[in-house]
């Protein structure tokens, strides 16, 4: 019999840099005396980032559901974004606040990323782009999806909240698209405790993306955009800094255990997994899919009762939220999202309770 753990275990926990680390950087903030406004930890985190991630800018900015909306007024777009109903409620969030209409296609099944055959049929002369999301840090069909844009002549916005440390091919999934917004947030790999940033190829709109985060000033302080407050502060940044200095330790340790997880569950025939197409991912999250709702309760119910607290991601499809927008059917959102269970996977687990988790899953079953 396994000794029930005695500390919660959750889904993640943040991966944080030595204290030591932060505090030295917190003390230039409180000998400069500046806390926000673009201050030099925030160009020093954007440079930084640039430079490990070899991406040409980012726009650092308070979140990732900020980001979104940033990528979509950058492009000006109003009416129809076509986007993905296996995600989190942010996706659809930005969307609407920017005035826009989500258009919902379904997932491929076994990528659980925005299915690319199933997209033109939901394009019509309404359609100003497309927002794919890379699924648990799973890069999507980025080519398919860029040729149907290029050709009905619209944008592609990567809701890539989860694809920091992701390639597509030899380069980061980040420089993909119009543009590419990610999360800075304190379950994502890198984080700030709240952050995100957007990523385009293009230098015009990276310096619009920056005027719009500080209310739409230029450089001479004049009102040249519709923008807002989305500025980074001195502090979020001094983390992401901290972190930046060890997040090819955190890569490396998330893949390792995501491996030995696979290794270890992938014995039972009642389970299933993502599959992984993307070069290299970053390994975000370890999701299981069971062969019914029924069994999913009752493999987390055992977990529980062990102190152990899993997530249910993304649970439920979000195009059932009626209270957002007019149900639409989506079958193989509604199915995955129904018999999906993300287990915990972050830094500070151990290798052995990976091995205990996954024993009480097999023993369960």
């Amino acid at each position: 019999m396994l000794k029930k753990f005695e500390k919660p275990i959750y889904v993640t926990t943040p991966s944080l840099a030595p204290l030591s680390d932060l505090n030295n950087l917190l003390e230039g903030v409180w000998e400069r005396g500046i806390l926000t406004h673009n201050g030099p930890l925030v160009q020093q985190f954007e440079k930084e980032f640039c430079a490990y991630f070899n991406i040409p800018s980012l726009v650092a900015v308070t979140n990732g559901t900020i980001a979104i909306q940033m990528a979509i007024k950058a492009l000006e777009l109003k009416g129809e974004i076509i986007t993905t109903p296996f995600t989190y409620i942010a996706t659809i969030s930005a969307i609407k606040w920017e005035q826009c209409t989500p258009v919902f296609v379904d997932i491929d099944p076994q990528t659980f990323n925005i299915d690319p055959a199933k997209i033109e049929e939901k394009i019509t002369p309404q359609t100003v782009a497309i927002m794919p999301v890379h699924v648990f840090g799973n890069a999507c069909d980025c080519k398919a999806i860029e040729v149907i844009a290029k050709k009905h002549n619209i944008k592609v916005i990567y809701d890539a909240a989860h694809a920091v440390g992701t390639n597509f091919g030899s380069s980061s999934v980040l420089i993909r698209g119009d543009i590419s917004a990610t999360s800075f947030h304190a379950t994502k790999l890198l984080n700030t405790a709240e952050g995100g940033g957007c990523v385009s190829l293009d230098p015009a709109i990276q310096e619009k993306l920056k005027r719009i985060r500080f209310f739409g000033h230029n450089d001479q302080k004049d009102i040249v955009e519709d923008g807002f407050n989305g500025k980074m502060t001195e502090v979020h940044a001094a983390l992401g800094i901290a972190n930046l200095r060890i997040i090819k330790d955190i890569l490396a340790d998330r893949k390792k255990k995501y491996l030995l997880y696979k290794s270890l569950l992938a014995k039972n025939k009642d389970l299933s997994f993502q599959l992984v197409t993307a070069e290299e991912c970053n390994y975000s999250y370890f999701p299981v899919i069971f062969a019914s709702e029924k069994i999913l309760l009752r493999i987390d119910n055992a977990l529980q009762q062990d102190n152990i607290f899993s997530r249910r991601y993304f649970y439920p499809s979000v195009n059932t939220y009626t209270a957002v927008m007019p149900y639409i059917h989506m079958p193989v959102s509604e199915d995955i999202a129904s018999r999906i269970l993300c287990l915990p996977l972050f830094r500070s687990l151990t290798e052995n309770q990976v091995c205990q988790i996954s024993e009480i899953i097999i023993r369960s079953l």
